[in-house]
């Protein structure tokens, strides 16, 4: 044994032992005792392999938590607590991701208000709202300024991660709450900006003038990762171009197309160059329709020959497509929506003086649903339309987050290169991932999958107010015009800066916006270019000394790479794959060496939970009503990478569970205290086989552990201990009352208390609450602090008895029940004939422990075994028990 588990001070075992309040007074205990604080000493003067490093997610500060986060969380969780028993000094900090896009439209909600650039800001100002407003729509928020919104962003996320961290503890979380961040805070906003200067500075972040995904309704571009394409009603559209030079008589050319407001912008004709359709029209013109503009017919492998005419329209921009042709075949650029959604306002120049202008004047200010309409109505006066539309549902990009499609607008945005336009990076990023264990470890394909198929690169400006600002400013020649290739950096000593309310070094804020003076960017980094540094932000990549000076702290190189990082599945594209990209650039390696990914919880309709979808359950009255360690059980009964249903059946097992756990436990230690030394006391056969059986649960525990499923590590802990429960207490308890002294109780005390305490141990990273209680009552310490148990520790001295024992005796005493249960008698009722059936190889057992089965089964006569194929009892004789007399008045 590895320790005297005899108790150093008198046990405090309740009367009546519960689950309520073991929450707030254990997560009182934990936080005073500073339980989980990680040991920096210890880290810096040990080895790296000493430390288990855990880049935990940092939740989206918006709202409230919900099953979800507590699904996965507790995972990491039941990790982190095995990887601390087992001798690790664990780094597990607690981030809050409180920028971006979800925080901007909790707060617009919440005050009733939107944020106005051109605005000063008010010091005074008070909100119209505060969450009682009931349905508020866009236009009937009040403008304010860019700080005045700012302002109310922080004093909403603050109360928000309030909720979160109380959450967090009642749950059992075991962070090291001194190490925590904020996304918004000084340091994370320093640490982004400092990492996206140095991408700029090796010419890894770059800013162009280019075509991109842009969402009307937040006013912001949009990466590729955050796509989501959905089904959107629409119609086919057949429309005739006519050949340039040809008479009345030359056949038009008909195309197909949902979207015939965008024939303004046509560039080009495109048909696949096998289709011997149009082999005779490329390189020939042809004229739209309604503008009469001229474009080219050409050919591109990217147009489908089996799609409507098989001929389209490229347009710029209609969609991903018509970029990669503009881009390849050189087309000229004829964009006309604007980013509100609607069409420009004057007739672009190639339009101007033509035959469309007037129409056109029409569409002006339109948005893309009535400037439609209109062009469809003009198309079927000319003669153009052949046919009435056709009704169809089309897949169409979405902002994950928008509920309108995205337009293709060209606007000037900042990127980060990720291996989407350069062969050599990509394959680099590909090869990364291989450096990185996936549990489970399909979960690589879809990573490779994902870098694989990029088609641009990472797209990291957003045109937001809550947010890192990208901290550059632009000088300003003698006209007032930008500079844009002339960018003004400020020194990492001067991080965070904000460009839109700091001058540069070396200018004033009065040359602001003036000839010769400055102007600073006005957007803020995407909300992944931030947490996408959640391993440095943690680690201290970046810190600031007394001096002022720029360091690094010293304890990152014990923590940094990171052991783990566990995630969605579904945001592998993006906070995974990012944090990838950022580690490469900087520090030549992966962030971590595992990736841990959780599966989604799924409503009663197999529908993924999400705040979204309206179809959450939030965890404080589940906790509440079941307990933490029951809802963690939940969780832990769901393997990384598959989704698992809201199942409050298996919360009540969770919690019947942690019951037994008391109540077993309580019963465990009636019995007595044993001097000395445990394991040689252990003399009883039926008890060197129980020990023999934890022994073997302990090694498969572990194994579970080892190889991240912590599931197997529950099912097999959690079976053997309602065995232990249901046949060895039953069995033992008669003889563990035995007197001091009596070899034979003092073997069943220190049985149950070995293997009481080796049970705990192996629970206490899944039922944190519970295990702690009991832990209490004989022990000094936190069980979370103590070894994690191995299987040499259970050895006993002596020969090895087979753990079929137990069951084998257990399969006896069931027997025996159920031939009082048949004859509807009390289980007190004593046997005085009975002849057990069972298999011949497992009779040699119960005979060994039959003196434990007579004492468990009240049989006081005869006992006969015979082989039989299964256990079964016959020749039985019971002798009820008597009920005692009433007594009558004399």
């Amino acid at each position: 044994m590895s320790a005297d588990l005899t108790p150093s001070r008198a046990a405090t075992i309740p009367e009546r032992p519960s689950l309520d309040g073991l929450e707030d007074k254990w997560g009182q205990v934990w936080t005073q005792e500073r339980t989980y604080t990680f040991d920096r000493e210890a880290a810096l003067s040990g080895p790296r392999s000493a430390v288990f490093s855990i880049d935990t997610p940092p939740p989206t500060a918006s709202g409230s938590l919900h099953m979800g986060h507590v699904f996965s969380y507790t995972h990491t969780d039941c990790m982190a607590r095995y990887k601390r028993m087992v001798g690790f000094n664990v780094f597990y900090p607690i981030g809050w991701d409180d920028n971006g896009l979800p925080t901007e439209k909790r707060v617009q909600n919440f005050y009733g208000v939107r944020g106005d650039a051109t605005l000063p800001h008010d010091p005074a100002f008070e909100p119209p709202h505060r969450g009682d407003a009931k349905s508020l729509r866009a236009g009937d928020a009040m403008p304010i300024s860019r700080q005045n919104f700012i302002e109310l962003c922080d004093e909403l996320t603050v109360e928000d991660e309030k909720a979160f961290e109380s959450l967090f503890r009642r749950l059992g979380q075991s962070f090291d709450w001194d190490i925590s961040y904020r996304t918004i805070d000084d340091h994370s906003r320093a640490t982004a900006q400092q990492a996206f200067l140095r991408n700029l500075a090796r010419g890894e972040a770059y800013q162009a003038e280019a075509p991109g995904l842009w969402d009307v309704t937040f006013q912001t571009a949009v990466a590729q990762a955050e796509l989501e394409a959905r089904d959107y009603p629409g119609a086919y559209h057949r429309v005739a171009f006519h050949p340039v030079g040809g008479d009345d008589a030359v056949a038009p050319v008909h195309i197909e197309t949902t979207r015939p407001e965008l024939i303004p912008s046509v560039v080009a004709l495109i048909a696949h160059p096998d289709d011997e359709r149009y082999a005779g029209l490329f390189g020939s013109t042809v004229r739209s329709p309604l503008f009469g503009v001229e474009v080219p017919v050409v050919a591109h492998p990217l147009a489908e020959m089996d799609k409507g005419s098989g001929i389209l329209m490229c347009c710029t921009f209609g969609d991903l497509t018509d970029v990669i042709w503009w881009r390849e075949l050189q087309l000229p650029t004829r964009s006309v929506i604007t980013r509100q959604g609607r069409i420009q306002a004057e007739p672009p120049e190639w339009i101007a003086g033509g035959p469309g202008a007037e129409l056109f004047g029409e569409l002006g200010g339109k948005t893309v649903h009535s400037a439609r309409e209109v062009v469809v109505a003009a198309l079927r006066e000319s003669g153009d339309l052949d046919g009435e539309p056709t009704a169809t549902q089309r897949k169409a990009n979405f902002y994950e987050r928008g509920e309108k499609p995205l337009e293709i607008v060209t606007s000037r945005q900042w990127y980060i290169r990720n291996g989407g336009r350069d062969a050599e990076l990509n394959a680099a990023l590909v090869a990364r991932g291989d450096e990185v264990d996936f549990h489970p470890d399909f979960m690589r394909t879809r990573y490779k999958n994902w870098v694989a198929g990029l088609n641009g690169d990472w797209l990291v400006s957003r045109q937001r107010f809550f947010g890192v600002p990208i901290p550059v400013w632009y000088p300003l020649d003698a006209h007032g015009e930008p500079l844009w290739d002339e960018v003004i950096v400020p020194s990492e000593e001067s991080l965070p800066v904000d460009p839109a309310a700091q001058a540069p070094e070396g200018f004033e804020e009065s040359q602001r916006d003036q000839p010769g003076g400055f102007i600073g960017d006005a957007d803020v980094l995407d909300t992944w270019a931030t947490s996408s540094l959640s391993p440095q932000i943690a680690a201290g990549w970046r810190q600031v000394d007394e001096s002022g000076s720029v360091t690094t702290d010293p304890v990152f190189d014990k923590v940094f790479p990171m052991d783990v990082r566990p995630q969605g599945h579904d945001i592998i594209r993006t906070w995974l794959f990012s944090t990838v990209v950022r580690s490469h650039f900087e520090h030549g390696t992966v962030p971590w060496t595992n990736a841990a990914l959780s599966g989604w919880i799924l409503d009663p309709d197999r529908k993924k939970m999400s705040k979204s979808k309206g179809n959450v359950v939030t965890p404080e009255d589940v906790l509440r009503e079941h307990s933490a360690d029951a809802v963690r059980y939940w969780a832990a009964s769901g393997r990384l990478g598959t989704d698992a249903a809201y199942d409050v059946g298996q919360m009540k097992v969770g919690r019947r569970l942690a019951i037994k756990v008391l109540n077993a436990s309580k019963f465990a230690l009636s019995f007595g205290e044993v001097e000395g030394d445990l394991a040689s006391r252990v003399t009883n056969p039926l008890d060197r086989a129980l020990l023999a059986g934890l022994a073997q649960v302990v090694a498969r525990a572990t194994a579970g552990f080892e190889s991240w499923d912590y599931t197997r590590s529950l099912e097999v802990t959690e079976s053997f201990f309602w065995t232990f429960c249901d046949d060895y207490l039953e069995l033992v308890k008669d003889r563990a009352y035995g007197s001091q002294g009596d070899a034979e109780a003092e073997s069943a005390r220190a049985t149950l208390r070995i293997a009481l305490d080796v049970q705990l141990r192996l629970l206490a990273p899944l039922l944190p609450y519970v295990t702690e209680e009991v832990w209490s009552w004989w022990h000094e310490g936190s069980v979370h602090l103590t070894t994690w148990p191995t299987a040499e520790e259970v050895a006993v001295p002596g020969e090895p008895v087979d753990p079929a024992m137990l069951g084998a005796v257990g399969a006896a005493l069931a027997t025996v029940r159920k031939s009082k249960s048949e004859a509807k008698l009390s289980m007190r009722a004593e046997v005085a004939r009975i002849t057990l059936g069972g298999p011949e190889a497992l009779l040699h057992h119960v005979r060994a422990g039959e003196a434990d089965l007579r004492s468990a089964g009240k049989v006081t006569g005869s006992l006969d075994l015979v082989a039989a194929d299964a256990w079964g009892a016959s020749d039985v004789e019971l002798i009820p028990v008597e009920k005692p007399k009433a007594q009558t008045q004399s």
